[in-house]
């Protein structure tokens, strides 16, 4: 049993919903495409999971949180899909994939197979087996990747409450987790081995503020440790966790947030595999001309860091897969993919944002103490890197134009002094740059300088007056 399709997506995360989405968009016809999914519901906002789905009171639910909410832009529902004559197969896994004869087989049997295929398998959570420590099956250990991991934390932070709460990991899942749990009326402590907190991005500055912050909400932190083992009742129930410095911390819920894998195993050996993930070119397209990938399985060269990166955000997984699409169907059109990287976080009442590489020098600015405050990252002299928490819209976007500008920077210490207003100042100025859409995403487009249409221009009209004179001798001879 077979079907063919012209595009097919496997994976059904954020990226196969933004697809989906730009597929529409560029009038993709009735029956050519088809996403497979292992997930049971058509793709969703996966950020919501680690927010607004673990609150105690008005939590998100589905539908509400289908994609294309994330971008402010229209709900797709399962209807939706049905609407545009979307086929998906929800509910399996592609078990194994032929990229020679474009060809996918199900876990139900199924073969399935294509002309153009997106690769949007995402990546899995690490499990605590891979590092040697047993007890992922207890039914008190959580780990948050899809909905179904979702809905189990929710109901063990539920028959927990007034409980201890044990978070193995200090990145995103774990800082996002440690608050809604204390939100959740849960004694919370957050344990890892580095010296600080997203110890990946945050400098030990910025660390330090929301590690106060965190402990003014009840949150314990132990850091420069891991987990040894557990302690189990006779129901297989984790009763306490043991740490390798010999501390013991009893826990009613363990939520393990200890990284991701992306999901390239299908395509080993098959496609060219780069920094853990599929390695892709400027337009999304594997070392198989007709294979794109995008999201967290995606390795692509990011331009304004001049190195191929694999980015986990839900960012880079929107606009890749728009990307992607777009390279698809209007290939002479579709220009390389030119992406800033983002991060961003929003927990308690905090917000901040991340743009660009946080490589060189740190300057910190604004006020440690109070809502905003910031940090610009400098190497080889210009601007690589900018965050700010408790920013306006507007900041934002300045600290994000600065960053895509890369302005030299010669005096440290007066970008210190300036703090946000430098920001501010250097999206300000007339520059060549503007905003436009990158695949269906928001990135920046450095035009040429106007002085090179001013010589287009230039040549056109000395053309127009030499046709003219030749027009007119012509005419004059005939006379």
């Amino acid at each position: 049993m077979g079907r063919a399709f012209v595009y097919v997506v496997v994976g059904g995360g954020v990226a196969a919903g933004y697809a989906a989405h730009e597929f529409v968009k560029r009038g993709v016809s009735r029956g050519e495409l088809c996403i497979v999914s292992e997930e049971t519901v058509a793709p969703y906002e996966r950020p919501a999971l680690s927010k607004g789905y673990l609150l105690p009171e008005a939590p998100a639910r589905l539908p509400s949180f289908h994609c294309c909410v994330g971008s402010n832009e229209e709900r797709l529902t399962s209807k939706w899909y049905k609407e545009h004559g979307i086929e998906l197969i929800l509910g399996t896994w592609v078990k194994s994939a032929d990229v020679r004869r474009k060809t996918l087989l199900t876990a139900t049997g199924e073969t399935i197979s294509y002309k153009y295929l997106i690769v949007a398998t995402g990546a899995r959570a690490l499990k605590l087996e891979e590092f040697g420590v047993n007890g992922s099956d207890a039914a008190n250990v959580c780990y948050l990747r899809d909905l179904a991991d979702a809905d189990r934390l929710v109901n063990v932070m539920k028959s927990s409450t007034g409980g201890n709460a044990v978070v193995i990991g200090g990145g995103y899942i774990g800082m996002e987790c440690a608050a809604s749990l204390v939100i959740n009326k849960l004694n919370a402590t957050m344990v890892f081995p580095e010296a600080h907190c997203m110890a990946r991005l945050f400098t030990p500055k910025i660390a330090g503020y929301y590690e106060d912050f965190y402990q003014s909400k009840g949150v314990k932190f132990i850091k420069g440790t891991v987990l040894a083992s557990f302690d189990f009742n006779s129901d297989g129930k984790v009763t306490a966790v043991n740490l390798r410095d010999g501390s013991k911390l009893p826990a009613d819920l363990v939520v393990v947030g200890i990284g991701i894998r992306p999901n390239t195993s299908l395509f080993e050996g098959q496609l060219t595999l780069e920094k853990g993930g599929i390695k892709v070119n400027a337009k999304m397209q594997s070392s198989n001309n007709s294979v794109f990938a995008v999201g967290d399985v995606a390795a692509f060269p990011v331009k304004v860091v001049g190195e191929t990166r694999r980015l986990e955000h839900v960012d880079a997984a929107r606009k890749s897969a728009r990307h992607a699409v777009a390279a698809i169907m209007d290939p002479e059109r579709t220009g390389e993919f030119d992406y800033l990287p983002f991060f961003y976080s929003r927990v308690f009442t905090l917000s901040w944002q991340f743009y660009g590489d946080n490589a060189g020098e740190v300057i910190h600015f604004g006020d440690f103490s109070g809502n905003t405050f910031g940090a610009y990252w400098v190497h080889k002299g210009c601007l690589v890197g900018s965050f700010l928490e408790g920013g306006t819209k507007e900041q934002y976007e300045a600290i994000a134009h600065a960053t895509r500008l890369k302005p030299k920077i010669d005096d440290l210490a007066e970008v210190e002094r300036q703090g946000l207003g430098f920001a501010l100042s250097v999206s300000q100025k007339p520059s060549f740059a503007r905003t436009a859409d990158v695949g269906g995403g928001t990135g920046m487009i450095i035009e040429k300088p106007t002085y090179a249409w001013h010589a287009t221009a230039g040549v056109i009209l000395a053309a127009s007056i030499a046709a003219f004179a030749y027009w007119y001798g012509r005419r004059r001879r005939r006379w």
